[in-house]
């Protein structure tokens, strides 16, 4: 017999419950009809996408565990849709339904910037790469090509893909493509996969060396963007060289 005033332990379920066994307001579609789409976490959005669960681990449970793995949504759409089929519970057919519903939510932020935006500050430029740089585990370097108003021409265009150096971003390949489009000026950027925007040293020197090829070309280069990820420490997830003042831009 326990003592008098030992305290009373209960036993629970070994098993997870299932979905339908969880209170109403924790299932992820009855939130979701609840509270409408805008209000429920990641979590149940994911579940909802993913469907089902597997014995001994329910939906909810599922999509939470793969947040928990990624960390975030940004991390988990650099995943290939074979990479998400290490989850038990996620064939084929559920990988490349999450790997749509990413795709589409990049191309809708790309969308809103529109098709030929105006563009006259360093934010409206990080505007238009922000969603195709989050993703990307490498780096990529670009070059926004605009007209006499400033607006864009086109899509911007990828001049190179790796670490930034001279060797590997050479003026030939982008005035071709600058006299390609018959722009007046241009605003040069490249991603940085670790997150810190803060530019190297290589950075700031090809930045001068595109400069004067510029002057040379008769087309500007109005600034060089480079892009991490926002963090709690910094309001921004950009850096521009020229607001800056680490190159002179004429």
């Amino acid at each position: 017999m326990s003592e008098k005033n030992e305290p009373i332990e209960y036993s629970i379920a070994s098993r997870p419950l299932t979905v339908k066994e969880l209170p109403a307001q924790m299932q992820p579609r009855e939130s979701f009809d609840r509270l409408g789409a805008e209000h429920v976490p990641d979590s149940v959005l994911l579940a909802i996408l993913i469907r089902s669960g597997v014995p001994g681990q329910n939906v909810s449970e599922l999509a939470q565990q793969m947040l928990i793995h990624y960390g975030s949504l940004t991390a988990m759409a650099r995943a290939s849709a074979k990479d998400l089929q290490q989850f038990k519970g996620i064939g084929s057919v559920t990988a490349q339904l999450l790997k749509a519903a990413l795709e589409l939510a990049q191309r809708l932020s790309r969308e809103s910037v529109g098709e030929r935006p105006l563009i006259t500050t360093p934010e409206q430029a990080a505007a238009v790469l922000r969603e195709r740089a989050r993703v990307l585990q490498h780096e990529v370097f670009w070059a926004l090509m605009l007209d006499t108003k400033n607006r864009l021409i086109g899509e911007p265009q990828k001049i190179s893909e790796g670490t930034l150096n001279s060797s590997l971003v050479h003026p030939r390949e982008l005035f071709k493509k600058a006299l390609e489009h018959s722009c007046a000026a241009m605003i040069l950027a490249h991603n940085h996969p670790s997150g810190d925007p803060s530019p190297s040293a290589e950075d700031i020197k090809v930045t001068k060396q595109l400069i004067g090829a510029g002057e040379v070309m008769g087309i500007k280069v109005l600034d060089h963007i480079v892009i991490g990820h926002r963090k709690h420490t910094s309001d921004t997830d950009f850096l521009s060289l020229r607001e800056a003042g680490l190159v002179e831009f004429r």
